[in-house]
């Protein structure tokens, strides 16, 4: 049967405007197809001259599944939140020695779910890495993006959370790892008109590490119900880049949706967990009760409008999440730290209601056994920083190949037990509990 792509999606993934996706169709450029749900959209076979399409295709995703690790790869992570990016790289096959993390009620989520993990809460600026120099194949981190988050100030390098990344870099020079990876929002790219990333590239190449040319991966093409994007940095200690290639990981071979995300099918084995979630005042219900599936404050009719957006109705722009009821058959837009923050409006396809945590949690690919601690907003604002499990995954297991080919070209004895017992000492001399809840 041919695979779906519908409008939306397509445009999503190529990264174009759905307009100009729309006109491809009037012009007869490719032919137009009709789901069972009557939604426009395309066959992929049709579309096999773009490239990303294409990669769909032809994904190599099951058989990237295959890679294990030729002997046990030891990693680190750094500003850990509650665990995306670390349980992806575990489900890859890396075995944590030691994550760092500030906000206790993320530490408390760690510890949690996984006991045996050396989970040290401190503050990034305080940690000697230093006990670990030589023991450690891959250090990981996503420094905090605020600073150069399109939702943010944009301060960058002079803002304090900028600067996190030199706190990286340093524990880079002191650890000494084969790969390191960072992760971030994709406003990095252009920031101060590319001059953060310049400085950050730079400061790599002071460390003795050659940057592979970094790369936005959208999540929807690697098994996430969800548009979001996000900056990926990998880099290989000089003595070893000239012998090995990384390669990125390929995506999976269709778009997951909503209905992916809450109903047992190729994501789930079963159907979304109840669970706590937040409520809308009356006011806001009786608004979005009113928008139909899949639409915004646009289509309530002009005297809701304007009630409802203020000031805002006369400002111009689309201003698309406010009054945003999600599509059941589309990826959600990407989550932010509150479902139903009024720019930002997450509601339920179906429902009028606020996602809850476990569909937040869904959405961003956690496992249904993965709790999360803390009040119900620190849960939200948890789940909604967190790098997609799904994507961690698919990056952990491009890594994990590059590992591999590290370890033909350079055979190492396993230090496993090494690194675990320099963590531990790290552990206790800042006070933290080891391998505990």
């Amino acid at each position: 049967m041919p695979m779906f792509l519908s409008e939306n999606n397509l445009a999503d993934i190529l990264g174009t405007s759905l307009r100009t996706v729309q006109t491809w169709g009037e012009q007869g450029v490719y032919p137009v197809r009709i789901d069972r749900n009557g939604r426009k959209g395309f066959n992929m076979e049709d579309l096999t001259d773009k490239p990303a399409v294409k990669a769909m295709l032809e994904s190599g995703w099951d058989a990237e599944a295959t890679v294990k690790p030729r002997r046990s790869f030891t990693s680190v992570e750094l500003f850990a939140g509650c665990g995306g990016l670390a349980l992806g790289i575990h489900k890859a096959g890396f075995r944590h020695v030691l994550l760092n993390e500030i906000e206790p009620v993320a530490c408390r989520t760690l510890r949690r779910n996984r006991p045996d993990w050396n989970v040290l809460n401190e503050d990034i600026h305080r940690v000697d890495f230093s006990p670990l120099s030589g023991k450690v194949d891959l250090l990981t981190g996503g420094f905090p993006c605020q600073a150069f988050s399109y939702a943010g100030k944009k301060g960058g390098m002079k803002d304090a959370r900028g600067t996190l990344f030199f706190e990286l870099a340093r524990a880079v020079r002191e650890i000494q790892p084969k790969v390191f990876l960072c992760e971030n929002v994709k406003g990095l790219l252009s920031h101060d008109g590319g001059d953060t990333l310049r400085v950050i590239k730079g400061t790599i190449a002071e460390l003795g590490y050659t940057l592979v040319e970094p790369r936005v991966l959208k999540a929807v093409m690697y098994k996430v119900p969800q548009k979001r994007e996000r900056l990926f940095l990998v880099a290989l200690r000089n003595d070893l880049s000239g012998h090995v290639t990384f390669r990125w990981p390929s995506p999976y071979h269709r778009i997951m949706t909503l209905r992916d995300a809450f109903f047992k099918g190729d994501l789930f084995s079963c159907d979304v967990p109840s669970s706590e979630g937040q409520a809308y005042p009356e006011r806001k219900r009786r608004v979005l009760e009113l928008v139909p599936e899949g639409q915004d404050w646009r289509s309530l009719p002009e005297k809701e409008q304007k009630a409802y957006m203020g000031a805002s109705y006369y400002l111009g722009g689309g201003k698309t999440g406010m009054a945003r009821r999600l599509a059941m058959d589309e990826p959600s837009l990407t989550l932010t730290c509150s479902p139903a923050q009024k720019q930002t409006e997450r509601c339920h396809p179906t429902e009028t209601r606020p996602l809850t945590v476990r569909e937040y949690a869904r959405i961003q690919t956690f496992p249904d056994d993965w709790s999360f601690c803390g009040s119900l907003s620190a849960q939200y604002r948890q789940i909604g920083n967190a790098v997609p499990v799904n994507l961690a995954y698919a990056m952990g297991r491009s890594i994990m190949r590059l590992m591999n080919d590290i370890d033909v070209f350079r055979p190492e004895k396993s230090s496993c037990a090494e690194a675990e017992e320099a963590a531990g000492r790290m552990l206790a001399m800042a006070g933290n509990e080891t391998g505990k809840f």
